[in-house]
């Protein structure tokens, strides 16, 4: 078992985990715990080799990060919690339906998708030839410019500064490790077996990472799942508008 940095907030009955993606830690969701903490029991973590958690050497699989998550429960003593997760997040989020749905209540899926392609894949392994070629620190900029629109970059400079450190808090091996999950990502055909209350989520500006109109489509794979676009918000959507992100998430979240 790998040491995970976790935080547990909130005072309400019900849990809601947060999942991160790659290159990504829990202060991801700083901007949703006010809004959940008064009716929510909340539970964040690093993924393995982000942020404060341990790293391991090697590819990652998607069964293995899901592995952690539910070993992370244990750990905690969450028998069963809403789900919301980002990026590759939001694919360990959809397996944890898929595997595990008696321990999944809600599911939020956001700027996300369930099936690696080659022209994405391709995307990600020159991110890995880059990294190992010139260091880590060759891919921060990208990351950050890819991840929001260009009105919001010049408005706030002060929030790129901030994912910039999140960034660099990402360690080496579990920046590959979690690409290599990511890469094997293949979720799409088990969509139909998924059983929680869904609800994807999407930035309406990304272009790249879950573009709104990919999520419609996976929506609609899953029964009565739903999809909400959040305006004026690109790949990192609770960041870019953590307003109206905040009253999709809470909406549903709160609905019977």
């Amino acid at each position: 078992m790998i040491r995970t940095n976790y935080k547990v907030e909130g005072r309400g009955a019900e849990w809601v985990t947060f999942v991160t993606g790659i290159a990504n830690d829990l202060t991801l969701w700083d901007g949703q715990v006010p809004e959940l903490e008064k009716d929510f029991r909340i539970l964040r973590y690093d993924l393995r080799g982000q942020g404060g958690s341990e790293a391991t050497g090697g590819d990652y699989s998607l069964s293995l990060l899901l592995g952690d998550l539910v070993s992370l429960w244990d750990r905690v003593g969450v028998k069963k919690s809403h789900l919301v997760g980002l990026g590759l997040g939001g694919c360990i989020v959809q397996a944890a339906a898929i595997e595990h749905p008696e321990r999944v209540a809600k599911l939020v899926p956001c700027c996300c998708r369930a099936q690696m392609v080659p022209d994405f894949a391709m995307m990600w392994r020159g991110l890995v030839e880059t990294v190992k070629k010139n260091g880590f620190e060759s891919i921060v900029e990208p990351t950050v410019q890819r991840w929001f629109s260009e009105e919001f970059k010049a408005a706030h400079p002060d929030v790129l500064d901030n994912v910039r450190k999140m960034i660099r808090r990402t360690s080496l091996e579990g920046y590959l490790g979690c690409i290599g999950a990511f890469l094997g990502v293949a979720l799409e055909d088990k969509l139909p077996s998924i059983k929680a209350k869904t609800h994807y989520v999407s930035g309406a500006d990304d272009r790249l990472g879950g573009p709104p109109e990919l999520m419609a489509r996976l929506a609609a794979k899953v029964p009565r799942a739903r999809h909400s676009s959040v305006p004026k918000a690109a790949h990192i959507a609770n960041i870019q508008n953590p307003g109206g992100f905040n009253l999709v998430l809470g909406e549903f979240l709160r609905a019977p």
